[in-house]
């Protein structure tokens, strides 16, 4: 979007700067001023949008956008319903409207309402995707069809429970809307348990939270204890084992299986000048030699032996 378009005439600066923060006591207002501005013709329409495209015209595209802000309104209280308050959806698709009038091509031959129309719609509904649940709703074009169409089959079906759907009922939506039964069935759900504060009291319990009813998924203190000392007795039986190997096996098993980067059979051979596959042999060794020797640590030297 252009920069200059939050930018424009008195009337286009108060819609867009002053809507953002102060919507919620001057929705009335802002009804008012939207009334101000006539209804255009086909002709004066397409007059405005090529003055705007072509010469990026402030005076023009105020008046493109100002004589559709009823329209905004129109289709923001189509979504009256999700519990949000009506001046947000209306400073949301203003948002919309501005990237509609940025992007809308007056010699494709369509109106600029019927242009418009879906990117005010996008704009309000990505807002309560957001704003509707502290818990992300849905992302994909299945949920999103899901979220704002669920209610009103469910109603044409008479489905008012707020448990699980029948069967059929969940078959039928997911054949009207194209999408899986399974989804059909975790959106309802979703939609029939409302977000709640984890610091809501339990019952009468005044001292009591919900928040404490959450286990702790941090692993125990003797979990903790035996992790460490499992490690330290893997390292103790790897230290015995080393001993072991001779002083090239040793460095190539350091080099190629301890190492956050191992180094490449090319480097290992550079250093040892032989080939390849000779130092991939001595590693295969090395390896066999670590294994049998941790097995025969681990069998005849306990933990507290090793590590004295």
């Amino acid at each position: 979007m252009r920069s200059s378009v939050g930018t424009g005439g008195p009337r286009l600066n108060w819609i867009g700067t002053e809507m953002a923060t102060k919507i919620d006591s001057s929705l009335v207002r802002f009804v008012e001023e939207a009334k101000r501005y006539p209804m255009l013709s086909p002709e004066r329409e397409t007059e405005l949008a090529t003055a705007w495209r072509n010469r990026n015209d402030r005076q023009a595209l105020d008046q493109l956008v100002g004589s559709h802000l009823r329209l905004v309104v129109k289709l923001a209280r189509g979504f009256a319903g999700y519990g949000l308050p009506l001046a947000d959806l209306v400073a949301e698709g203003n948002v919309g409207l501005m990237q509609a009038a940025e992007k809308f091509d007056p010699e494709r031959g369509f109106r600029f309402a019927t242009y418009a129309m879906w990117w005010i719609r996008a704009a309000i509904q990505e807002y309560i995707l957001h704003s509707w649940s502290l818990v992300k709703i849905g992302t994909t074009a299945a949920q999103k069809k899901l979220f704002f169409n669920l209610r009103r089959l469910k109603a044409r079906l008479q489905e008012f429970d707020q448990g699980d759907l029948l069967p059929e009922t969940v078959a039928a939506i997911a054949k009207d809307l194209d999408v899986p039964a399974a989804e059909v069935i975790e959106m309802n759900r979703r939609l029939s348990g409302p977000d709640n504060s984890l610091n809501a009291t339990l019952g009468g319990e005044a001292d009591s939270e919900w928040l404490e009813l959450l286990p702790d998924e941090r692993p125990s203190q003797e979990t903790v204890i035996g992790n460490i000392e499992e490690g330290r007795r893997r390292r103790d039986l790897l230290g015995v084992a080393l001993k072991k190997l001779n002083p090239r096996e040793r460095e190539i098993v350091v080099e190629r299986r301890l190492k956050d980067e191992p180094a490449t059979l090319e480097e290992l051979s550079h250093r040892y000048s032989v080939s390849r596959e000779r130092i991939r042999q001595i590693e295969v060794r090395a390896v066999e030699k670590l294994q049998r020797a941790v097995t025969a640590a681990n069998v005849s030297r306990p933990i507290d032996r090793i590590a004295a």
